[in-house]
């Protein structure tokens, strides 16, 4: 895996909460990423993983706080401009496909943003990804763990700064687990490409990740070195979770 030396930080929270309809789900009070790393989020469901993971792509604003991203720093009411919402893309659990080949739904990204010349980038995310015989497939044929590599193809050829993956094995067969962590693992490792993970596989996270936070109630618990978060953890409710313990 790739580590960074850069000091300064991809992502760094302060004070960030969440509400919908008075009810607060996220309460972070500071969180960096780090550039050129996996950072693994876990946590039981409805702990505000999710939530999190749309904030850091700009899709809602935090009803409270600061987002500095880059050279940027964001808050409540300040716009984010498509530029800078452009260097971060989200692979989701279930990935919505449009009815075209595979081949279209991995150049769509190019095409919005009126790149012509993407064409051998797409033939290469279908090659490392293994779908290159699929390519003038319909994608409403695929199965499931199909589809996911597309979405993940379609993320990764538009080459952003940083990709958040939401649950993006959650019920696929091992071969299909494989080829996901393996081209994730790629991609932080050759381009540098900063990840954001959230799984409820405690196995893919050691597997994946620099480092693990632990999120419950919407608050950050512990955040370590992958080693350290499940060989050592400082707070017993990240040993109980590492145990395999029902943590809420």
């Amino acid at each position: 895996m790739n580590n960074t030396a850069s000091s300064v930080p991809c992502y760094a929270l302060e004070a960030v909460t969440k509400t919908y309809g008075g009810r607060r789900v996220l309460d972070i009070a500071g969180l960096e990423v780090r550039p050129g790393e996996v950072l693994a989020l876990v946590g039981p469901s409805g702990s505000g993983k999710s939530t999190l993971l749309r904030l850091l792509n700009f899709l809602e604003p935090p009803t409270s706080g600061r987002i500095r991203f880059m050279d940027g720093d964001y808050g409540p009411d300040q716009p984010v401009p498509l530029a800078v919402r452009r260097r971060v893309t989200t692979v989701a659990q279930r990935p919505i496909l449009l009815n075209r080949s595979v081949w279209a739904n991995i150049r769509f990204g190019l095409g919005l943003r009126g790149e012509r010349d993407g064409d051998g980038r797409v033939d290469a995310a279908l090659a490392q990804v293994g779908l290159a015989a699929l390519a003038r497939q319909p994608a409403r044929t695929l199965s499931g763990g199909e589809a996911q590599r597309v979405a993940l193809a379609r993320a990764m050829v538009i080459e952003p700064d940083v990709l958040l993956l939401d649950e993006p094995t959650a019920n696929l067969d091992p071969y299909n687990v494989g080829v996901i962590e393996d081209t994730v693992r790629t991609l932080n490792r050759d381009r540098g490409m900063t990840a954001m993970l959230v799984t409820h596989n405690v196995f893919q996270a050691r597997r994946l990740a620099h480092r693990v936070a632990l999120i419950l109630e919407g608050r950050l618990v512990e955040v370590a070195d992958v080693h350290v978060f499940f060989e050592a953890p400082r707070d017993p409710r990240t040993a109980a979770f590492v145990r395999g313990e029902m943590v809420y």
